[in-house]
Order: structure tokens, then C-alpha cells, then sequence
């Protein structure tokens, strides 16, 4: 059935609960809209699947710097997508049962945009992520990450792994061509659900 929210925006509300995708290239942003969207969803709140919700990354920071090299744009995002199963497993399918609505900070429209900004192909990344099902709303948030700022979000995290190393970017560069891709993957997918 589809139901109006208070932006009156349509989105689709099945006998389960709401995904809610926020994606952006600003980590501290996309968790603020995550909180506003989950304060927002009223009472049926079923929390924020945050990304590196199984430690992957984590890990990975722990490891920086030693003898094993870094990690590729396709090694990062096959690290993104795994821990994206995690988390729809631990995390969201069990929140979406209980017909609750779960806010997914970042989902997969900024793993993309950051894949095809680091020049990988459109149906590699399409394949990598099909797995994960379509959210009953997106939020973009357009948001830049401030100057210095931490690795807080994804693509922070993966820019600055990559940066001076991919096509001789900085990591502010691959930032903001990751923002471009975005802009474009969201209003894609804005026409492919309406």
C-alpha cells in the first residue's frame, strides 16, 4: 500500500516494516539525517544500521600502514558489500520483520557512486549489491565532509585509503567526483522506483 510521509512524499509500506536508505559522501551529515529520518518514522522505529556494523573496516584501520599494501577500490567495495549482508542479516531483515523502520546509513547508492568513481564498472558494482533489496524511501545528503575532517563515513574512509594512488587523485578529489556520481545514481534510482 502506499502511504504519504510528512513531506508527503509517496513510498511503498509492505506487511513488513520500511527500509530507509541515507547515502552521501559526508559521514557526519548522513548520520545526522539518519537520526532525523529515524526520529521522524514516529513509533515504529527500528533503529540505524550504521556501515561497518560488522568491524570489517575497522579491522582494516588497525592494519594501516603495515607491509600487506592497501587495499583496491574493488577490494574496499567487495569489503563494503560484505559487510552490508552483515548487517541486512543481524540488523535490518530482523528490524523489517518486526514491522519496524530501519534507517540504512549509507546504503548502496553511495558504494556505488564511489565504485564508478574510482572507475570500476557500472554492471560490476549493479551485480556486487543485488542482493540487497530496494529501499521504501532514499535520502541524499548533498553535504561535503568539512576540510580534515575524520574518516568517519565510507567514502571518507575509502578516499583516504586510495588517495594519490587511483588515477592520482587526492582524496578530496575522488570525495567529490564520488558526489557527482551520487547526485546521478540517486536521481536514477528516484526513476526507477517512481
Amino acid at each position: 500500500m502506499a502511504v504519504a510521509d510528512a513531506f508527503g512524499r509517496t513510498e511503498m509500506r509492505t506487511g513488513r516494516g520500511n527500509l530507509v536508505a541515507v547515502d552521501g559522501v559526508s559521514g557526519v551529515a548522513v548520520a545526522a539525517e539518519a537520526r532525523r529520518v529515524l526520529k521522524a518514522s514516529g513509533h515504529d522505529r527500528g533503529g540505524i544500521s550504521w556501515w561497518d556494523a560488522s568491524g570489517l573496516f575497522d579491522q582494516l584501520a588497525v592494519a594501516e600502514g603495515q607491509e600487506e599494501g592497501v587495499p583496491s577500490a574493488r577490494t574496499l567495495l567487495l569489503l563494503y558489500a560484505a559487510d552490508l549482508a552483515f548487517r541486512l542479516r543481524w540488523e535490518i531483515e530482523p528490524a523489517l520483520a518486526q514491522r519496524k523502520t530501519v534507517v540504512a546509513a549509507p546504503y548502496v547508492d553511495t558504494a556505488i557512486a564511489f565504485g564508478r568513481a574510482a572507475s570500476l564498472g557500472g554492471g560490476w558494482l549493479s551485480n556486487l549489491f543485488q542482493f540487497a533489496p530496494r529501499p521504501s524511501a532514499r535520502h541524499r545528503v548533498t553535504t561535503e565532509p568539512r576540510s580534515g575532517a575524520t574518516t568517519h563515513g565510507f567514502v571518507e574512509f575509502a578516499s583516504a585509503q586510495l588517495a594519490g594512488r587511483l588515477l592520482g587523485m587526492t582524496r578530496r578529489q575522488l570525495v567529490m567526483r564520488t558526489r557527482g556520481r551520487l547526485a546521478f545514481a540517486t536521481d536514477r534510482s528516484k526513476r526507477r522506483t517512481a
